[in-house]
C-alpha cells in the first residue's frame, strides 16, 4: 500500500482510544437488507445503485472517524454526501490517528456506534486488513492496479507530495532541498513533528533524502541534511500550526503538498503563503479507504465508497488540495476540475512511493540515528 500517515500520527506508537459509548446511538437489528449489504461486494451484486441508496437511507445513518473537516476537504465532503442522500453522518474523533479508528471498530464491535468505514495511514491499514470488507465501487476498474488490493478490501483514496512551505516575504523561493542550507533560511525551517514518530516529518526526512543523493533504500543522506541544518543554524525545533505560521515563527514548513497549500488559502490576504515540491526529491503517499466488515450501517457504508470515488467525491478531495486516486482516468475522461487541479504544485521528477518494507527500514535507521544527528 502507498500511504502516509496523519500528521499528528505516531510511527512508533498507537494512542489511546477514548470510549464512544456514552454517545454511541442503540445497536440496531440486522434486516435481511442490512444483512444482504453486508456481504455485498459491489453495487451490481446488491442489486444496483437504486437498490444499495434505498438500503442505506433506511439505514438513515453513517459513522465516520478521524475525519477533520479541514483535512482534504472532509467537511464539504461529508456535508454533500448527508445532503445528496439524506443520511445522517455522525463524524467522532475528528482529530484522531489511524489507529484510534481501529481501536474503535473493535471497542464497539457489534455496537451501534461502531465505525462504518476507515480511511487509515498505510502502516495501520496493512496491519488491519482481516478487518476490512471487499467492496467495488462502480469506479474500481480506472483505479491503478497497484493503488488498490484485487478484491476491493483496501484501496488508496487522495494523497500528496511532500513539499516546503514559505511566506514568500521572508525568504527567498526554494526550488531545491539544499537550497534550506542557504544563509537566507537561517532559523527559519520547521519540519512538522519528530521523525521518530510523526508521519509528515518521518517523509520530510525520506524527501530531503531523496533530494541529497539518498533513496527510498537509504535515508541516511536526509539524516545528515538535517544535521547540516541544525548545524547551520537554519533548524528550527518547533512543530509549526497555523499560529506559528502567521505570527512569523516558522516562515518554512516541512509538510505535506496539500497541507501546505490550505494553509496558504487559510491565510490568503494575511500573508503570501506559497508552496513547492522540491525538483527530483518528489516522495508521493496515498491514504487507504475501507469498509469496517462489522459495519452497523453496511449500505451506508458502500454507498458512502461509492460517493468518494465518484467524480464528484474525487474533486471534492481535489478542492482541498489533495490528489484524488483516479486523477489521471479523468483527465483523461475530462471530468476532473481542471482549474483546482491546475493550482496544485508542479511536480518536476519521478515520484517514489515507499514500500512498506522500505517504511520499516527507514524508521529503524531514524530511531537509532535521528538524535544523534540533531543532538
Amino acid at each position: 500500500m502507498q500511504t502516509l500517515g496523519r500528521t499528528a500520527v505516531a510511527l512508533l506508537a498507537a494512542t489511546t482510544f477514548a470510549s464512544l459509548t456514552a454517545c454511541s446511538p442503540p445497536e440496531k437489528k440486522s434486516d435481511s437488507n442490512s444483512s444482504s449489504a453486508a456481504t455485498a461486494t459491489s453495487a451490481a451484486g446488491f442489486g444496483g445503485m437504486d437498490a444499495l441508496v434505498a438500503a442505506a437511507k433506511k439505514e438513515g445513518q453513517l459513522n465516520v472517524i478521524a475525519l477533520p473537516p479541514d483535512w482534504a476537504n472532509y467537511g464539504e465532503i461529508i456535508k454533500a454526501f448527508g445532503d445528496k442522500y439524506g443520511i445522517k453522518v455522525n463524524s467522532a474523533q475528528p482529530d484522531g490517528s489511524s489507529q484510534d479508528e481501529i481501536n474503535a471498530a473493535n471497542q464497539l464491535k457489534g455496537q451501534g456506534g461502531a465505525p462504518d468505514v476507515f480511511d487509515l495511514g498505510g502502516a495501520v491499514a496493512s496491519a488491519n486488513t482481516a478487518m476490512f470488507a471487499p467492496y467495488q465501487v462502480a469506479t474500481f476498474a480506472n483505479i491503478p492496479a497497484n493503488l488498490k488490493d484485487a478484491n476491493g478490501a483496501w484501496v488508496n483514496d487522495y494523497g500528496g507530495y511532500m513539499s516546503i512551505g514559505y511566506d514568500s516575504a521572508k525568504v527567498p523561493a526554494p526550488t531545491t532541498i539544499a537550497d534550506l542550507l542557504k544563509p537566507e533560511y537561517k532559523g527559519k525551517v520547521a519540519l512538522n513533528g519528530d521523525p521518530t514518530q510523526a508521519g509528515a516529518a518521518f517523509s520530510g526526512v525520506v524527501m530531503a533524502s531523496l533530494g541529497s543523493g539518498g533513496s527510498a533504500d537509504d535515508i541516511a543522506p536526509g539524516v545528515d541534511f538535517f544535521g547540516k541544518l541544525k548545524k547551520a543554524g537554519n533548524f528550527l525545533p518547533v512543530d509549526p500550526t497555523s499560529a506559528t505560521v502567521e505570527s512569523g515563527q516558522t516562515p518554512v514548513v516541512i509538510d505535506w503538498d496539500y497541507l501546505n497549500v490550505a494553509q496558504g488559502a487559510k491565510l490568503k490576504g494575511k500573508l503570501d503563503w506559497k508552496t513547492v515540491v522540491p525538483a527530483n526529491a518528489v516522495l508521493g503517499s496515498y491514504y487507504v479507504q475501507a469498509i469496517n466488515k462489522d459495519a452497523p450501517h453496511p449500505a451506508a457504508a458502500r454507498l458512502w465508497e461509492e460517493f468518494l470515488y465518484s467524480d464528484d467525491g474525487q474533486n471534492l478531495w481535489l478542492k482541498g488540495s489533495a490528489r484524488p486516486v483516479r486523477a489521471d482516468a479523468m483527465q483523461k475522461a475530462g471530468t476532473i476540475d481542471a482549474t483546482a487541479f491546475a493550482a496544485l504544485p508542479k511536480v518536476e521528477g519521478t515520484p517514489v512511493f515507499l514500500t512498506d518494507e522500505q517504511t520499516t527500514k527507514a524508521k529503524d535507521y531514524l530511531a537509532a540515528n535521528w538524535q544523534k544527528a540533531i543532538g
